[in-house]
C-alpha cells in the first residue's frame, strides 16, 4: 500500500474512533468531577477566587500594540491526546498573544500553536487553520493549552486529521479561559476575534515556517463552530490581511435564545449557565436581581467548572433559579438581556470566503434547525455556503462527520479549487 493510501487508511480510523472516545472521557469523569463551594453571589466581575495559575498565564503590565502579537511562548513537551496526536508534530507551543475583546479592550489570550513534523508538500506554503476548541468550562484549569499537556483535550480527536494533512493548528483558549477574570463564553466577538488572532500569532510565532502569506482555513464544532463561525463574518474587516480560503463550522449555536430553551433541564443545561454567566461578565451586568438564592450558588459553581463537571447541573431547570420563577427563555426576551443575546446572533454577516456548515439532523443540544436558519441568512446576503446534513448520533456523534468532511474542504480550498454552494436547497 503506498504512502497515500497508509495514511487515508490511518485518517479514516481516527475519524471512526471519536464518538466512543467522546463518550469514555465524559462518562469516566462524572465520579472525578470535583465540587465546587458556592459563594452565592454573582456580580458581574470573577466573584468565585480564582485558583493560582501557572506565571505564564499572566499578561504584563504592558501589551504589544498589534492584534496578534506574541506576548510569551513555551515549548509544550507533552502534548497527547487519546489518538496520540504527539507523535504528529515538531513544534508544540503554548502561546500568549494579544486580542481586543468585545468592548475594544486589548487582553492578553492563551492558546496553542502546533506545527506537522512532516514538510509541506502542497502548493505554495504550509497552510495553517484556526481551530476554535468546543466547550471546555468556564475555569482557568479547562483552558486547552493546559489540557493538551494532561492528555485530556477531547479536540486531538479533530485536529489530528488535520496534521496529518501537513497543515498547522492554532487554537486559542478564548478570553479568560486560562487567563485573568470570567470567560466570556458566547461572546461572539470576542470569541471571533481571539482565534483570528491566534492565526496573526502563529504567523508570527518563530520556528515555526509560518508567515503572513500561509493559507489560512477555520474550523470549529458547537461552541468552536460560534468561535469560527463568528471569525469568518469577522474577517474581511478585523484581519483582511489574512490569505482565508475558507470554513467549516459545524453545530453552530447561531440563536442562543434558541439553543437555551433546548438545553433547560436536560443534561447540558450547564451549557446554558456558562452562556449566562459569560455573557453578563462580557457585558458588566449583575445577575444577582434576577436570581435566588440557589441561582446565584449555580452561577458562581458554573463559573469554577469544566466540561466534564456538567453533570453537577444535568436536568437543572433554570425556573428553579430565577427570582421569580421565570425560566431562563422569558428572560431572554426582556431587557437588558433580549438585546444582549441578539447581538450574539450568527448569520448576520457575509462571509467573503466558501464555508462548509455541518449539522446532524439528531442533534440533541443545537438544534438542527438554527444551524439551517443561519445557513439560509447567509446564502441570502450572496455567500458561497454549503449545508451538509447527517444524521449522526446526537450533539456528539455530530463531531465525527464535521471532521471528516472538513478534510476533503480544506484540501480543495487550498488547491484554489471553488465550491458548488447548495443555497437552492435551502
Amino acid at each position: 500500500m503506498g504512502a497515500p493510501s497508509r495514511r487515508r487508511a490511518r485518517t479514516a480510523g481516527a475519524i471512526a474512533r471519536p464518538i466512543s472516545l467522546i463518550i469514555t472521557l465524559l462518562t469516566t469523569t462524572i465520579a472525578a468531577a470535583i465540587p465546587v463551594t458556592a459563594l452565592g453571589t454573582t456580580s458581574a466581575h470573577a466573584v468565585v477566587p480564582e485558583p493560582p495559575r501557572p506565571a505564564f498565564y499572566e499578561a504584563p503590565a504592558t501589551l504589544p500594540g498589534a492584534n496578534g502579537a506574541v506576548i510569551r511562548s513555551e515549548h509544550v513537551t507533552f502534548l497527547l491526546d487519546p489518538l496520540d496526536a504527539t507523535s504528529l508534530v515538531r513544534n508544540a507551543d503554548r502561546i500568549l498573544y494579544r486580542t481586543t475583546n468585545r468592548t475594544g479592550t486589548a487582553i492578553a489570550v492563551s492558546g496553542t500553536v502546533l506545527v506537522p513534523s512532516a514538510p509541506w508538500v502542497g502548493v505554495g506554503s504550509r497552510p495553517v487553520i484556526g481551530y476554535a476548541p468546543g466547550t471546555q468550562g468556564m475555569a482557568d484549569r479547562c483552558a486547552p493549552s493546559r489540557l493538551f499537556s494532561e492528555g485530556i483535550e477531547y479536540e486531538g480527536l479533530g485536529i489530528e486529521g488535520l496534521l496529518q494533512r501537513g497543515y498547522a493548528v492554532a487554537m486559542p483558549d478564548y478570553e479568560g479561559l486560562g487567563t485573568t477574570g470570567v470567560h466570556t463564553y458566547m461572546d461572539r466577538v470576542s470569541q471571533g476575534r481571539a482565534t483570528l488572532d491566534a492565526v496573526r500569532a502563529a504567523q508570527r510565532l518563530p520556528g515555526t515556517g509560518l508567515s503572513a502569506t500561509s493559507p489560512v482555513g477555520l474550523m470549529g464544532y458547537s461552541q468552536g463552530g460560534g468561535a469560527a463561525a463568528s471569525a469568518v463574518e469577522l474577517a474581511a474587516t478585523y484581519a483582511p490581511e489574512l490569505r482565508l480560503k475558507g470554513a467549516v463550522v459545524g453545530a453552530v449555536p447561531a440563536d442562543l435564545a434558541k439553543v437555551a430553551s433546548n438545553l433547560d433541564g436536560g443534561l447540558f443545561s450547564a451549557f446554558a449557565f456558562f452562556a449566562l454567566r459569560g455573557l453578563s461578565a462580557s457585558y458588566d451586568l449583575d445577575l444577582s436581581p434576577y436570581l435566588n438564592a440557589t441561582g446565584r450558588a449555580a452561577m458562581d459553581s458554573v463559573e469554577q467548572d469544566c466540561v466534564f463537571d456538567l453533570f453537577d447541573h444535568a436536568f437543572t431547570r433554570s425556573r428553579d433559579l430565577s427570582v421569580d420563577g421565570q425560566p431562563m427563555s422569558e428572560l431572554m426576551k426582556r431587557e437588558p438581556f433580549a438585546a444582549i443575546i441578539e447581538a450574539q446572533r450568527i448569520g448576520t454577516i457575509r462571509p467573503t470566503v466558501p464555508v462548509l456548515v455541518t449539522h446532524s439532523a439528531l442533534d440533541d443540544t443545537i438544534p438542527y434547525g438554527v444551524g439551517r436558519a443561519m445557513a439560509r441568512s447567509w446564502c441570502g446576503k450572496g455567500a458561497n455556503v454549503s449545508f451538509s446534513t447527517n444524521v449522526a448520533p446526537l450533539h456528539v456523534g455530530g463531531m465525527a462527520p464535521h471532521i471528516a468532511e472538513a478534510l476533503p474542504f480544506f484540501e480543495a480550498r487550498f488547491a484554489g479549487l471553488p465550491q458548488v454552494g447548495n443555497c437552492w436547497l435551502l
